[in-house]
């Protein structure tokens, strides 16, 4: 134990305690470790507190901190593994190599309004040919040179890949273009992407492309605009937008301009001599290469030989490939770039940290999978934002909605509408009608928004995905019960309502031993899915006789977060070991509803 972890302090009740540093969340059993001490005591200890966890899940600073003091601890916050870039960029503002870096940006829009075709035209290549049928299948960044000035280009898929990378985290995006075909006017993925760009607050350019139609009608589009609250400078806004035509060229230099001004406005900075940081843009297992990801820097210097994390993935840069498919030695802030030399797909959005050693990766990743179940778990919910609200803490209700008619959004808008108060309101960062979809959950976990389905359903992937990230979905079919439960979240009156749900069920086949004293079972998922830290019951001819937390998942000999229907697992169980073959196990959560 170094000196600072030795230091003594000393409270207002003469109490000397211990200074314990601890980072934003820690595991049950790292703090035990920390303080030395038994990891069942600081179970007993949480579980004083009304806190159920087992020795491998996460918790907060705030209650490692008052967990620690009846141990003779006070807890201290330190910065989480700055060099490591677990707690995003670190600020560059006061760095003495600061320096001006290329701005960002990504172009949205509706399908077949012209996206890549536009990319295609600034770059002065033949992109938009090689893609199926003339739609973007995949993420590609850019660099382009305008007035001896790089710019990097995002080209996306759609909004979905553009709001994935920041749920996930990865605010990459300096500038957005959103382009509008002049002769066909705002779809509704047009809408969508104007929602998903406010909630990335993330100035807007306006690209009103095919203006060499004979039928293009750039008014429309900008009265259009306005119904969107996007006004534009012409009509006194301060939204900018450029007529061009990706076909002719024309109108191409003056919408480079406009990024070249809002970015001069912006005053970008990066270091580019630290340690490199980026985020994946997009990843492929190549046949002859093995994993290949792109890459966009965002801060310092990335070079061929540094040892990596990305995401959970770790491992050694083998080689770096511009957008140009030439061999760099290094890359820096905002270049994108091809990253060889991982063993494991990352995901888009992904984080990329340089790391001094294999020792320092192999911490990272670990403390990367703590903080994504503690995010999870932070996650919140309806009664949540009510109790923060009539606290004073948050003065605004972010919602999502999702209705079964067109008549339906506008009257449960204008009822929603009718709540709003000079000290709270509610901001309905996303409206259309449908099933609710994975975009929407996307949408609410890059924005903290809780979705609010009238008439309609999660599908799937949706509810999945929910319950993966824990966004919170209320469904109604009552106009009056759903303005009634905002009513009371903005008063922090609603009382939250739970069901039990199971999950997902195992057999056990097979009985291990895990050291001395505890035990696996083998199970065979028959249904739903196992995720680690939910509670699970012991079904004997069935009759139940344990219920408990999953303390572990093992796929072979690894750990793992979650298990799937259909696959072969090993399962531990918080507090219990006499499994049987033959017992049942059943995965379930509580849900709101």
């Amino acid at each position: 134990m170094d000196d600072e972890q030795q230091q003594e302090v000393t409270t207002t009740r003469k109490v000397t305690l211990k200074a314990l540093p601890l980072g934003e969340a820690v595991s049950v059993g790292a703090l035990a470790e920390k303080m030395q001490v038994d990891p069942v005591q600081v179970i007993k200890q949480l579980m004083r507190a009304g806190i159920f966890a087992s020795i491998n899940q996460a918790v907060d600073f705030e209650t490692a901190a008052v967990i620690a003091r009846p141990f003779g601890f006070a807890a201290r916050k330190i910065e989480e593994a700055s060099g490591l870039g677990l707690s995003g960029v670190a600020e560059d503002s006061s760095s003495s190599s600061l320096a001006s870096r290329p701005a960002v940006v990504t172009i949205l829009g509706h399908v077949d309004h012209g996206k890549t075709t536009l990319l295609d035209a600034i770059r002065s290549t033949n992109v938009v040919d090689k893609e199926a049928g003339g739609i973007t299948q995949h993420i590609g960044a850019y660099q382009v040179l305008h007035n001896n000035s790089p710019i990097t280009f995002i080209d996306t898929p759609g909004h979905e890949a553009f709001t994935a990378m920041r749920a996930r985290g990865a605010q990459v995006t300096d500038i957005a273009i959103l382009v509008i075909a002049a002769d066909d006017g705002v779809m509704p993925q047009t809408s969508e992407a104007i929602n998903h760009i406010k909630a990335a607050e993330v100035p807007i350019i306006v690209a009103i492309n095919k203006m060499d139609s004979l039928e293009a009608d750039p008014e429309k589009i900008r009265r259009q605009l306005a119904e969107h609250e996007l006004l534009v400078e012409k009509w006194g806004g301060d939204v900018i937008d450029a007529e061009v035509s990706a076909k002719t060229g024309d109108g191409l230099d003056d919408l480079l301009e406009s990024i070249e001004l809002v970015a001069e406005m912006a005053e970008l900075k990066a270091d580019p001599e630290r340690p490199g940081v980026g985020v994946v843009v997009e990843a492929e297992l190549d046949r002859n290469r093995g994993v290949a990801c792109t890459v966009l820097v965002q801060t310092g210097t990335l070079h061929v030989g540094d040892f990596i994390v990305v995401g959970s993935v770790r491992g050694r840069v083998k080689a770096l490939v511009s957008d140009k498919g030439e061999r760099v030695t290094t890359a820096g802030p905002t270049m994108p770039v091809e990253v060889l030399g991982l063993s494991e797909l990352p995901v888009a959005g992904d984080r990329l940290i340089v790391v001094e050693d294999e020792k320092s990766a192999r911490g990272a990743v670990e403390q990367k999978l703590r903080n994504e179940d503690l995010n999870r778990m932070k996650r919140a919910t309806l009664e949540d934002v009510g109790s923060l609200i009539s606290s004073g803490q948050a003065k605004e209700l972010c919602l999502i909605l999702k209705t079964d008619v067109q008549g339906s959004v506008d009257a449960v808008r204008q009822s929603l509408e009718q709540l709003n108060t000079t000290e709270t309101q509610v901001r309905i960062v996303h409206s259309a009608t449908g099933a609710i979809t994975e975009t929407d959950v996307l949408l609410a976990v890059a924005s903290e928004a809780i979705i609010i389905g009238f008439n309609v359903k999660p599908d799937q992937g949706a509810q999945r995905l929910a319950d993966h990230d824990n966004v919170q979905i209320r469904l109604y079919n009552i106009i009056y019960r759903l303005t009634e439960d905002i009513e009371k979240a903005l008063s922090g009156l609603l009382e939250p309502e739970t069901q039990d749900f199971v999950e997902g069920t195992a057999e056990v086949r097979a009985i291990f031993a895990l050291g001395r004293t505890r035990k696996s079972a083998g199970c065979y998922i028959t249904d739903g899915k196992f995720t680690r830290g939910d509670r699970a019951r012991v079904l004997r001819a069935g009759e139940e006789i344990f219920d408990g937390s999953i303390a572990g998942l093992k796929r072979f000999k690894d750990d793992v977060r979650e298990v799937l229907s259909g696959y072969e697992c090993g399962v531990s169980l918080d507090g219990f070991n006499d499994f049987i073959e033959g017992d049942i196990i059943e995965a379930h959560r509580e849900r709101l509803v």
